[in-house]
């Protein structure tokens, strides 16, 4: 219906009425018109608009004869169907349980031997673990025989070997950036399961020898809750299955070589376990012992006999060069021993030490005992002095007749002595005139005397030819 008067109303309920009643009223012509026009006006606005330029070229498409791969991981409507049925399996249990021993072979990579500790008698070893078993349950169908690779988040829901390292102080699974782990499985069921560890394991030592000496270490592994009868361990390639980097180097040490061994190991309560051992020898580098520690000493032992050719009068030389010596070879045993265990054996660098230290003791020693023994045999003389304080004087003026012949030399020999003492000419023919003289044990005595006051000979002066009888 429309409004008396031709105009439709501009809102209400009236508009859309009278807009189709002015269609119809329209020619047939003017009607197909608008047809036509509304059909352009609907295709144009299905078509895709173009892109205006951004200045970046556009990516071509993929041809018609490239393949795309499927997508493994996209999720299919309806019930999903996992490609490894973990959670149909109670993985809690071994595999095989109830039947024998699931072997389990394993082999070593050694990345680095980061440090050898003697006091604390440990070494620090980072290495890769590998694991290789088979578990039915993990079985995928595969048409090309490939393997799948998980992270460490799948091992939390599967089984896993528990081995363990005997004997380790300290282990860590690296985890930076992620855990250093590895699963690999394969579509009959084996299983490649791999892990980076650094480990601080206890190494007993012998020191009889040190420092000429070569130590044994070892990393054992073991099971840490199957018995033999449940995991039985072995090296999956005898001893190629222990390999190591060839850069590996140690300051103290040179690596003579690594091999395996295993073996049972019994516990009195849980019973045998199969046990795997990495071995590797080491030998000490002498050298550096060589400049810290023996050279040293053998210099000190050197130095201490320089104090011989001292004069002995010189005291404050000799004692300090001897304190010295004895407080240096006392530093260099206790720098030793600092950097050593406290064993209760002694070790070959001890003798090496303490016998140098025994010479220069003795050195010391050799000047208080030569100065003791001056000091009583000047006491001595002194006494002796004191006993005959005037028979110094006539000591050496005292001559004596001697029957005999003497030869010309001998009479020359007197020709210093004072007139009053030598006998007429006529008379040497057969007598020797014989001057006996007191002497002293040593010039000093004399010395000393003079300063005392005791009385000397006047012809003592220069008396040439003294005989000691």
């Amino acid at each position: 219906m429309v409004k008396p008067g031709g105009i439709c109303p501009a809102a209400g309920p009236w508009k859309a009425a009278c807009s189709i009643a002015d269609i119809h009223r329209m020619p047939y012509f003017s009607r197909l018109i608008l047809f036509l026009f509304c059909l352009v006006v609907l295709v144009e606005s299905r078509k895709p608009k173009k892109r205006r330029w951004t200045g970046q070229l556009e990516t071509s498409k993929p041809s018609h004869l490239y393949k795309k791969n499927p997508d493994m991981t996209k999720i299919r409507h309806g019930k999903p169907q996992p490609l490894l049925r973990v959670d149909d399996h109670d993985f809690t249990m071994r595999p095989a349980f109830g039947g024998p021993a699931i072997p389990v072979g394993v082999d070593v990579q050694v990345e680095s031997l980061d440090s050898i500790s003697e006091v604390d008698m440990d070494f620090t070893m980072t290495l890769y673990l590998r694991h290789y078993w088979k578990d039915e349950r993990l079985a995928f169908p595969s048409a090309s025989n490939k393997s799948m690779t998980f992270d460490g988040r799948l091992v939390k829901k599967i089984w896993v070997p528990d081995v363990f390292f005997v004997h380790s102080k300290r282990s860590f699974i690296h985890d930076t950036t992620t855990d250093n782990i590895m699963l690999r499985v394969f579509p009959d069921g084996q299983v490649l399961y791999s892990m980076r560890i650094t480990v601080t394991a206890m190494c007993n030592m012998d020191f009889s020898h040190f420092p000429l000496d070569s130590q044994t270490c070892s990393l054992e592994l073991e099971s840490y809750a199957y018995t033999d009868e449940d995991l039985m361990l072995y090296w999956k390639n005898g001893d190629e299955s222990l390999k190591t980097d060839e850069k590996i180097s140690l300051s103290q040490f040179l690596i003579q070589k690594f091999h395996t061994t295993s073996r049972l190991a019994f516990y009195s309560s849980t019973g045998w376990y199969n046990r795997l051992y990495i071995n590797f020898t080491l030998r000490r580098h002498i050298f550096f012992f060589l400049l810290q520690t023996y050279f040293p000493a053998t210099l000190m032992v050197m130095l201490s006999w320089v104090s011989f050719w001292i004069d002995r009068r010189a005291v404050p030389a000799r004692v300090s060069l001897g304190i010295t010596t004895v407080l240096t070879m006392s530093t260099i045993i206790t720098g030793v021993n600092a950097s050593m265990p406290r064993v209760s054996y002694i070790k070959a660098v001890d003798i090496y030490l303490w016998v140098s230290f025994v010479f220069v003791f003795l050195s010391v020693l050799e000047y208080a005992a030569v100065n003791y023994l001056t000091t009583v045999q000047e006491r001595k003389e002194r006494k002796l002095q004191e006993k005959f304080p005037c028979m110094c004087g006539m000591l050496h003026s005292r001559t004596m007749m001697l029957d005999g012949s003497y030869s010309e030399s001998e009479a020359n020999s007197l020709a210093g002595y004072p007139r009053s003492h030598i006998l007429p000419e006529e008379e040497r023919q057969d007598k020797i005139v014989v001057h006996l003289a007191l002497s002293n044990e040593s010039s000093s005595s004399r010395k000393k005397g003079l300063l005392k006051g005791q009385c000397l000979p006047r012809d003592s002066e220069a008396v040439p030819g003294e005989g000691n009888f």
